[in-house]
């Protein structure tokens, strides 16, 4: 049975949605069990006794907070994210899920559990929506400011390994993101990692920002700097159209009534940008599967978060990206 290590204090709400989204995940699924990592006496006072049999308990008070430094995360052995992600090390638990400091779980996740074989850097891949009934997955989006061809590639390989084995995509399709479309462009980096990454199976080369959302290749490819601005800035954009369309229809009674009628489109089109649908961003590389949350998760996002490290863990996705690298590398 998979065993799941939680970071239960680590979000920006304290481990209440945390708490709940680990319960609500072992009511949908009773095919894993946890492990809560947190202060012992408020963890036991959130989860029903009915599921103390499937939640274990491994007290742990201190809680790297959001301000705190990620090189200091390596010498707090006694916080919530140093001891979930030994549980993982150790083999007491087959994966990890942290809405917590993401600096500190990538450094310590990278350093304790380890860098899969042929792999230079792990990277936090994320899902885009898209204007088709699917989503673009995007890496990296913040783990490697700085990146170069050999590492992209990296990203490449694992990117498509992931979206065929936790996605179920049959032939997924990469795209190297750039300034246009043309195989000359882009900058010297990108230019070098296109003639590394079109070699794998399903390159469709580059591709630009607005092809993201448009859903023409399947995992697109670009460097930590790049990809978190992008993330950021579809955040941004969703935030802001969201605010528009609420202060749109308020200034009329026919808007009103027009916003009645289209309830189900705008409750569609919330599912397809809200983060909490996908659950977290997995960090690829690391030799188990690490999934960071968003902090301020919740309890569905946390739960959807529990059932993508069990996905994953369910998987042969790091042999399978162990595999490829090794097939193409040169």
């Amino acid at each position: 049975m998979i065993k799941i290590a939680i970071d239960a204090m680590g979000g920006d709400f304290g481990p209440e949605p945390i708490v709940d989204g680990l319960v609500a995940a072992l009511k949908s699924n009773t095919n894993f069990t946890a492990i809560a990592v947190g202060k012992k006496e408020e963890l036991l006072n959130l989860i029903p006794n009915n599921f103390l049999s499937r939640i274990e308990i491994l007290d742990a008070s201190d809680v790297i907070s959001m301000s705190d430094s990620a090189t200091d995360a390596l010498k707090r052995k006694e916080s919530t994210i140093y001891k979930a992600i030994d549980l993982v090390k150790e083999g007491k638990a087959d994966a990890i899920v942290s809405a917590g400091h993401s600096g500190a779980s990538m450094s310590l996740a990278t350093l304790r559990i380890g860098r899969i074989k042929g792999i230079s850097r792990p990277a936090i891949a994320t899902l885009m929506p898209t204007s088709e009934n699917q989503n673009t997955l995007v890496l990296d989006v913040g783990a490697n400011v700085d990146c170069d061809a050999k590492n992209l590639f990296e990203f490449a390989v694992m990117g498509q390994v992931y979206a065929q084995d936790v996605l179920k995509l049959d032939e997924p399709i990469i795209g190297l993101l750039s300034n246009g479309e043309e195989e000359s462009k882009g900058n010297e980096v990108t230019k070098e990692a296109y003639q590394l990454i079109k070699r794998l199976p399903n390159f469709g080369g580059n591709v630009e920002g607005n092809d993201i959302f448009k859903g023409s290749v399947d995992v697109v490819v670009c460097d930590g700097f790049i990809g978190n601005i992008l993330l950021k800035t579809a955040e941004g954009v969703a935030d802001t159209i969201g605010t528009i369309i609420k202060k749109n229809l308020k200034r009329s009674l026919i808007s009103i009534a027009g916003a009645v009628l289209m309830r189900k489109v705008f409750k569609n089109l919330k599912v397809r940008v809200d983060y909490a649908e996908y659950g977290g961003a997995p960090l690829l590389g690391v030799k188990a599967p690490v999934i960071i949350a968003h902090g301020k998760s919740n309890a569905k996002a946390v739960k959807n978060a529990i059932f993508q490290a069990i996905t994953a863990a369910s998987s042969n996705l790091n042999q399978n990206i162990e595999d490829r690298i090794n097939k193409y590398k040169q």
